[in-house]
C-alpha cells in the first residue's frame, strides 16, 4: 500500500501542473523561507538529501524533492529515507533533527514525505494543522514524540495518513479522528498511543487500510467499526483491547487482512464473521476467546491462513473447516478443543501446517489425512489421544515437523520412521517409548532437532548416530541412556549445515569422561546450550569448553567431576548460565569466570572448593556458594584473618 505512493507523487505532478523551467514562476518567497528553516533545523544529513536547497537558487526549479505548481507555491515535499538516488540506486539514509514548525507556512501543499529519516525527533508542530490542502501526509519510522496535535482535525483532505514507528503517546482525539473523512489509509502503528479507539471512526467509510498496531489502546472494538465497508486491511494486534469482537466485523465484506492478535478480547467469535467473503489472511491468537468455533468460518472461502491459538476457545471442531479448500496454515494449538479430529480435514490439499497442540482431543486420528500431500507441519502434542504406536498411515506424509510430544505412544520406535528422510523436526518427547535407540535412527538424514526426551529409552547410542549430518538441536534428557558421548559429539556435518544449536542429555547414564576436545570439535563450533547433569560421568571439567565461543548455558551438576574449575570458561565470553554444582570440585573459584560479562546465573553449591569468592557484579545468592565448608567472602561469611 504505502510503497505506491511514490507513483502518486509522480501522478500529483502532472495532475497539478507542477512547474517547470518554461512557464513556472520563481518560487514564493514564503515558501522558501519555510524550506530553509527546515534545513536549519537538521543537523546531520550525511547523504545530503538537502544539500541542493541553497538561498541562491530557485526551490522550485533547482531543489531536490521540491515540486510547485504554476504559480510557484510549493505543492510537494519529498525527502524520505528510503527511496532511490539520482542514479536510480536504492536509497536508505537518515537525517538529525527537528520539524520546522515553518512548515505549517508552505500553504498550498498537499504532499509532505519525511519519513525512514530513523533520527528525526521532537513533536509534529501543530502549525501542520494549517495546511488544509495535504491531501499525503508521511512522517513514519523517525522519533517523533508528543501526541498528534489537535489541529490535525483540520487537514479534512487527507487521504493517507502515515505516523508510523516512532514514539507518540497519548489519545488520539475523536474530534481529529472524525474529521478525516475522505482518508484511504492511516496508519498509526509501533508507537506509545493510548486511550480507546473512539467510535467515530465509523465516519472513515472510505478507509481500505487501518493499521493501529502495537500500541497501548484500550477498550473495545467499537460497533462502528463495521461501517468500514471498503476495509481490506485492518491491523489492531498487539495493544491492550478488551471486551467482546462485535457483531458487524461481518460487514466488512472487502477484508483481505485481519491481525487482532496479542489483545484481551474475550467472548466468543460472532457467527456474522462468515460475512468476511474476501478474508485471505486472519490472525486472532493470545486473547481470551472462549466458547466454541462457529461452523460458518466453513464459508471463507478464500481464507489461506488462520491463526487462534492460545485462546480459551473449547467445544468440538467444525466438520465444516474442511471446507476451506484454499487453506495453507491451520494453528488451533493451546486452547480447549474436545472430541476427534474432524475427518474433512482430509480435504484440505493445500494445507501445509497443522498445530492442534495443547487441547483436549481424543483418538482416533482420522486416516484421511494422509491424503495431505503438501502438509509440512503436523502437531498433535500434548492432547490425550492414547495413541499407543504412530498410525502407519503417517509414513504417507511427507512432513518436515512431526510432533507427537504427550500423546500416549508407548514400545518401540516405528520402523518405518528409517525411510522417512523428509522430516527435520521429529518430538516424540513426554511419551512412554521404551527399548533402545535404533541403529536406523542414522537413516533419517534429514533431521535436524531431533527430541526423544522423557520417555523410557535404554541404550547406549549406535554409532550409526554419527550419520545425522544435519542434526542441530538434540534432547535425549530424562531416559536411560548410556555408554559413552563419543556418537554425540563425533557426529559428522554436510558444510555448513550439521553444527551442533543445543545439547541436553542429562538424567540419563552417560558415562565420561567428556571428550578432552570437545571444545575444539567443529560439530560444537556454533553450540549455545550444554546441558549434561545427572550422568555419572565422572573426570574432570575439559578446558577446551572455553572455545566455545556461542555458548550460554551450560550446566554440568551433579556428574560425579572432579578437579578444578578451569580458569578457560572465562574465554567463553557469551555464557550467560553455569552450574556446577553437586560435583567433587576443589581448588579456587576462577576470577575470570565470575568476571564474565553476561553472567547471569552460577551455582557451584556442594562441591570441595576452597579460598575466596572472587569479586564479582553479578548479583549470585548465597545459596549458589552453599555446601563448600572452605568458601568465604561475599557473598558468604568474610575469610578469617
Amino acid at each position: 500500500m504505502k510503497n505506491s505512493y511514490h507513483l502518486l507523487i509522480l501522478l500529483l505532478v502532472l495532475v497539478l501542473g507542477v512547474s517547470s523551467p518554461f512557464f513556472a514562476q520563481a518560487c514564493n518567497s514564503i515558501d522558501q523561507e519555510a524550506l530553509l528553516h527546515v534545513k536549519s533545523l537538521i543537523t546531520d544529513d550525511p547523504s545530503g538529501l538537502l544539500s541542493s536547497w541553497k538561498a541562491s537558487t530557485d526551490c522550485c526549479t533547482s531543489w531536490a524533492g521540491v515540486s510547485c505548481d504554476s504559480e510557484g507555491r510549493v505543492v510537494n515535499l519529498s525527502r524520505s529515507g528510503l527511496g532511490e538516488d539520482a542514479s536510480g540506486f536504492p536509497l536508505d539514509t537518515s537525517m538529525t533533527g527537528t520539524l520546522s514548525p515553518y512548515l505549517g507556512n508552505l500553504s498550498h501543499l498537499q504532499l509532505l514525505d519525511l519519513s525512514n529519516n530513523k533520527q528525526l525527533t521532537g513533536p509534529i508542530p501543530s502549525s501542520l494543522g494549517k495546511l488544509s490542502r495535504l491531501v499525503f501526509l508521511f512522517l513514519d519510522t523517525n522519533e517523533l514524540t508528543g501526541t498528534v496535535p489537535t489541529t490535525f482535525k483540520n487537514l479534512r483532505r487527507l487521504q493517507k495518513l502515515y505516523l508510523s514507528s516512532n514514539r507518540l503517546s497519548g489519545a488520539v482525539p475523536s474530534d481529529v479522528l472524525g474529521s478525516w473523512t475522505l482518508i484511504s489509509e492511516l496508519g498509526l502503528s509501533g508507537n506509545n498511543l493510548s486511550g480507546s479507539i473512539s467510535s467515530s471512526i465509523g465516519q472513515l467509510t472510505l478507509l481500505t487500510k487501518l493499521d493501529l498496531s502495537q500500541n497501548a489502546f484500550s477498550g473495545s472494538i467499537p460497533s462502528e467499526i463495521g461501517k468500514l465497508t471498503e476495509l481490506d486491511y485492518l491491523d489492531l494486534s498487539q495493544n491492550s483491547l478488551s471486551g467482546s469482537l462485535p457483531s458487524t466485523i461481518g460487514n466488512l465484506t472487502s477484508l483481505n487482512l485481519l491481525y487482532l492478535y496479542q489483545n484481551d478480547l474475550s467472548g466468543s467469535i460472532p457467527s456474522s464473521i462468515s460475512g468476511l467473503s474476501s478474508l485471505v489472511f486472519c490472525r486472532m491468537e493470545e486473547n481470551k476467546f472462549s466458547g466454541s468455533l462457529p461452523s460458518s468460518i466453513g464459508s471463507l472461502s478464500n481464507l489461506q491462513r488462520l491463526y487462534l491459538q492460545d485462546n480459551e476457545l473449547s467445544g468440538e471442531l467444525p466438520a465444516s473447516l474442511g471446507n476451506l479448500a484454499n487453506l495453507t496454515d491451520l494453528v488451533l494449538f493451546g486452547n480447549e478443543f474436545t472430541g476427534t479430529i474432524p475427518a474433512s480435514l482430509g480435504n484440505l490439499a493445500n494445507l501445509q501446517a497443522l498445530d492442534l497442540s495443547n487441547n483436549k482431543l481424543s483418538s482416533p486420528i482420522p486416516s484421511q489425512l494422509a491424503k495431505l500431500q503438501n502438509l509440512q507441519i503436523l502437531d498433535l502434542s500434548f492432547n490425550p489421544l492414547k495413541l499407543m504406536t504412530i498410525p502407519t498411515w503417517f509414513s504417507q506424509l511427507r512432513v518436515f515437523q512431526l510432533l507427537l510430544a504427550g500423546t500416549g505412544l508407548r514400545g518401540r520406535l516405528p520402523i518405518w520412521l528409517s525411510s522417512a528422510n523428509s522430516i527435520s523436526t521429529l518430538d516424540l518427547s513426554s511419551n512412554e517409548l521404551l527399548g533402545p535407540l535404533p541403529q536406523w535412527i542414522g537413516n533419517m538424514s534429514g533431521l535436524a532437532l531431533l527430541n526423544l526426551s522423557s520417555n523410557y529409552f535404554s541404550s547406549s547410542i549406535p554409532v550409526e548416530f554419527r550419520n545425522l549430518a544435519l542434526l542441530a538441536d538434540l534432547d535425549l534428557h530424562s531416559n536411560n541412556f548410556s555408554g559413552g558421548l563419543d556418537n554425540i559429539l563425533l557426529k559428522s556435518t554436510d558444510e555448513p549445515r550439521g553444527h551442533y544449536n543445543s545439547i541436553d542429555l542429562s538424567g540419563n547414564s552417560f558415562t565420561g569422561p567428556i571428550n578432552a576436545t570437545i571444545g575444539n570439535l567443529p560439530v560444537m563450533s556454533s553450540l549455545s546450550s550444554l546441558i549434561l547433569s545427572d550422568n555419572p560421568l565422572g573426570g574432570v571439567i575439559p578446558p577446551s569448553i572455553g572455545n566455545l565461543s556461542s555458548l550460554q548455558v551450560l550446566k554440568l551438576s551433579n556428574d560425579q567431576l572432579s578437579g578444578s574449575i578451569p580458569a578457560e570458561l572465562g574465554n567463553a565470553q557469551g555464557l550467560t548460565t553455569i552450574v556446577l554444582s553437586k560435583n567433587r570440585l576443589s581448588g579456587s573459584i576462577p576470577a575470570e569466570v565470575l568476571d564474565l560479562p553476561n553472567l547471569q546465573v552460577f551455582d557451584v553449591s556442594d562441591n570441595m572448593l576452597t579460598g575466596m569468592i572472587p569479586a564479582h557484579n553479578v548479583s549470585i545468592p548465597a545459596s549458589s556458594f552453599a555446601g563448600n565448608p572452605g568458601l568465604c567472602g561475599s557473598p558468604l561469611p568474610p575469610c578469617k584473618a
